[in-house]
């Protein structure tokens, strides 16, 4: 609890602005291997967003320092993966990664287009802005209406196009987007704590599980709804005593293999309903004989 409550002052530091732009610095007592892993993850949040953000990277990576259960390799995974989720892919950060590339002397008449859905794209900004916005093209239904955007370094008009798109940078934590992508890390972490109390064998399966939520668009979405329905059908009710799912490393596999790019999914929830039936039908035979 301290550490959520840590974690929560520094994102309201960085909301209002506070933010002295100085580099967090490593957290006390890091498992041997992890510094460099853990630099990366402060520097690449930096630069996506503030040095407040990074800092609730650290407070984050705070609660698993010296966790029974978190060896080295274990912790250095946390770090790296909740590094690329909290760095997700928008609008805003296409355009930073641009400008970077303009800096760096790439050649002007690289262009990128990107094809994002109309909820995206309306969803990285403020929600007070988005809210209503969404609402509509949810009646009319074009949530899922693809719109596609030029990321140019090319010409000085394309250079300020993507400076002010970079520039809602400090708007982003007011987003629609990352209120989404907070409560998704929280409860990642949360689904970590929980194996490491419950089953910790199967760790580094809900770990990496971080791995599934990624890039832009349907797939992202699709991502998403696989890894809320593998949570919600295996890892959450075993870690509650419903389910008993003695191998739940093994099950997280089975099911993440049946994942295609199915918005029904059902070759994903004919696969967890499969598991589940045998895993009951295992303990109703082990508490009858």
């Amino acid at each position: 609890m301290a550490g959520i409550v840590s974690s929560l002052r520094y994102l309201f530091a960085d909301l209002i602005g506070d933010d002295d732009g100085a580099l967090p610095f490593l957290p006390d007592n890091l498992p041997d291997g992890a510094a460099p892993v853990v630099s990366d993850g402060i520097h690449l949040l930096v630069d996506y967003q503030s040095s407040g953000y990074a800092q609730l990277y650290v407070e984050r990576l705070r609660r698993f320092i010296g966790r029974p259960g978190v060896d080295a390799p274990l912790f250095c995974a946390i770090a790296r993966l909740m590094a690329m989720r909290m760095s997700y892919e928008d609008p805003i950060r296409i355009a930073q990664l641009k400008l970077a590339q303009w800096e760096s002397g790439a050649p002007h008449t690289a262009v990128e287009v990107r094809k994002f859905r109309l909820d995206e794209l309306i969803g990285a900004l403020p929600a007070a802005v988005a809210d209503p916005v969404l609402d509509v093209l949810g009646r009319i239904g074009w949530l899922r209406k693809r719109v596609s955007m030029r990321f140019s370094i090319s010409s000085r008009f394309a250079i300020r196009r993507l400076r002010l798109e970079a520039m809602l940078r400090r708007w982003r934590l007011f987003s629609v987007r990352y209120a989404e992508e907070r409560v998704w890390v929280e409860r990642w972490l949360h689904m970590i704590a929980r194996a490491l109390d419950k089953q910790p064998q199967a760790v580094s399966a809900i770990v990496e599980t971080a791995t599934m939520v990624q890039g832009l668009g349907d797939p992202y979405r699709q991502g998403l709804a696989d890894w809320h329905a593998i949570i919600d059908g295996l890892a959450k009710p075993t870690f509650d005593g419903q389910l008993p799912l003695a191998d739940l490393a093994g099950a997280i596999a089975e099911a993440r293999a049946a994942c295609r790019p199915d918005p029904r999914q059902a070759a994903l929830k004919r696969t967890i309903g499969e598991i589940r039936a045998r895993a009951l039908a295992s303990n109703t035979g082990a508490t009858t004989q």
